[in-house]
């Protein structure tokens, strides 16, 4: 007996199931509360309502799931079918640790601006070039906005799809049809499902559009990059379930007054997640950084008070970066600290240190530091050349020239050994610097570079003629 169109609703209605959803964490809870029951965060739940899915474009009557999974022993599995593929753009190879493995989901995220979309297309671009198809899901541009940007790119290409589309069933239909190799959906906070109730950008339309797109990929071995925005503090915004559904998190940093940009894996299911990819934005799109130490002290002045050289590490990747102070004698009550590039909560370390345990008076004066070129250094390594340029500016003496420092300064005052003190010498070396204060237990230096062991801050001013 056929059912009544009013009755079809109200049955409909029954089978939803009305949830309250966090938009931070995914957590979901039956009623509404204040905070999060999961994650703990304040006014994040939102309601939603939820009905049975049902995954399109797999075949086999739309199950969910990868027909035929079976348990095997594990001795049988054939892990060529999933060996990396480069995407030709050297830098994001790095990073993923060789390219992108067939069938795998990669989220990434950035700042608006940042050149998501710019780098994306030229990934695209390249693997069309090397004879794979290539389907770009343009969500928030027309078809005519990617082709301008491809002609200013230089990317056009015959096997470079693209699809000015946000409804997730024209998608997975255009998916159907082109059957790619890539996938490059921009950005899946504006792809909606029509069957789900909620706005496009809610906690369930970006939890199972990306759900859908994850399960087409892995049924297909299609390789899909997925765009995410980000909120105000940096982080992916969206339900926290989208990072765990992906198989690699990247995140595209960099400052808008700057050219260079920093790609980071945040997590990866194939390979290791401490790798940096550099870029510099130019006129025709981002191109690697092949010499990152040379691009960082290009246009470092000479015997100038407040500048010290540090070479720090990202990933297994050693930069030599310059860190800068500035200070001013001041008659406020209360004198400013900034940092910029540094870890602001250091600083009141390194500065405490210095007037405790090195006699270097900065209680009564402004304080500025900034590590140049728009990269953040965050590591311990660079406590000890922070605390020689701060010193230097106090008295108003530049450092030796060719002179590196590394260590970590601890609350006695004393200077300890960080990892990878011995590649951090080698590119010291190669760039032409010839003397480093380091940890007295450091390793021995590479030809060509003398070091200067020390034991405590105060052994350091004496080395760099501060004392």
């Amino acid at each position: 007996m056929f059912l009544s169109h009013r009755a079809r609703i109200v049955d409909s209605m029954a089978r939803a199931k009305t949830i309250h959803r966090c938009t931070e964490c995914g957590a979901g809870s039956p009623q509404w509360a204040g905070r999060c029951p999961g994650c703990g965060s304040w006014n994040t739940l939102v309601e939603e309502r939820e009905q049975p899915r049902v995954i399109r474009g797999l075949g086999d009557g739309g199950r969910a799931g990868i027909a035929g999974s079976t348990p095997v022993p594990l001795l049988e599995v054939d892990a060529g079918e999933w060996a990396a593929r480069p995407t030709g753009i050297g830098e994001l190879d790095r990073v993923l640790g060789g390219g992108l493995v067939p069938g795998s989901v990669t989220l990434l995220g950035g700042e608006p601006g940042i050149g998501k979309s710019t780098l994306l297309l030229q990934v695209a671009s390249t693997l069309a070039t090397s004879g794979a198809k290539t389907l770009v899901v343009s969500a928030e541009e027309s078809a005519q906005q990617v082709r301008l940007r491809a002609e200013r790119l230089g990317t056009l290409h015959p096997r470079l799809l693209v699809q000015a589309e946000t409804s997730l069933p024209s998608i997975l239909d255009g998916v159907e049809q082109s059957s790619p190799d890539l996938l490059v959906v921009d950005s899946i906070q504006t792809v909606f499902d029509p069957e789900l109730g909620s706005a496009p950008g809610s906690v369930g339309q970006v939890r199972e559009c990306a759900h859908q797109l994850v399960q087409v990929a892995k049924a297909r071995g299609m390789a899909a990059i997925l765009v995410g925005h980000v909120t105000k503090e940096g982080s992916l915004a969206g339900p926290r379930v989208l990072e765990h559904v992906v198989d690699t998190v990247l995140s595209f940093e960099g400052e808008r007054h700057h050219a260079l940009r920093l790609l980071r894996a945040v997590k990866h299911r194939f390979g290791a997640t401490g790798e940096l990819g550099l870029f510099e934005m130019v006129e025709h799109g981002l191109e690697g950084v092949p010499d990152p130490s040379g691009l960082f002290l290009g246009d470092r002045r000479a015997g100038i008070a407040g500048s010290a050289v540090v070479p720090t590490m990202e990933g297994q990747r050693p930069l030599l970066v310059e860190v800068q102070a500035l200070v001013s004698h001041t008659t406020v009550p209360m004198p400013r600290r900034s940092a910029q590039g540094l870890e602001p909560s250091r600083l009141a370390l390194w500065l405490a240190v210095l007037e405790q345990r090195a006699g270097i008076r900065v209680s009564n004066s402004e304080v500025y530091v900034s590590a140049v070129g728009g990269v953040r250094v965050s590591e311990p390594g660079a406590d000890l050349a922070v605390a020689l340029a701060l010193a230097s500016a106090v008295r108003n003496l530049p450092l030796p020239e060719g002179l590196v420092a590394i260590g970590e300064v601890g609350l006695g005052g004393e200077v300890r050994q960080v990892a990878h003190t011995a590649r951090r010498l080698s590119e010291a070396a190669r760039l032409g610097f010839t003397e480093a204060v380091v940890a007295h237990s450091a390793p021995d230096a590479p030809p060509g570079l003398q070091l200067h062991r020390v034991r405590t801050v105060s052994d350091a001013l004496k080395v760099a003629g501060l004392r």
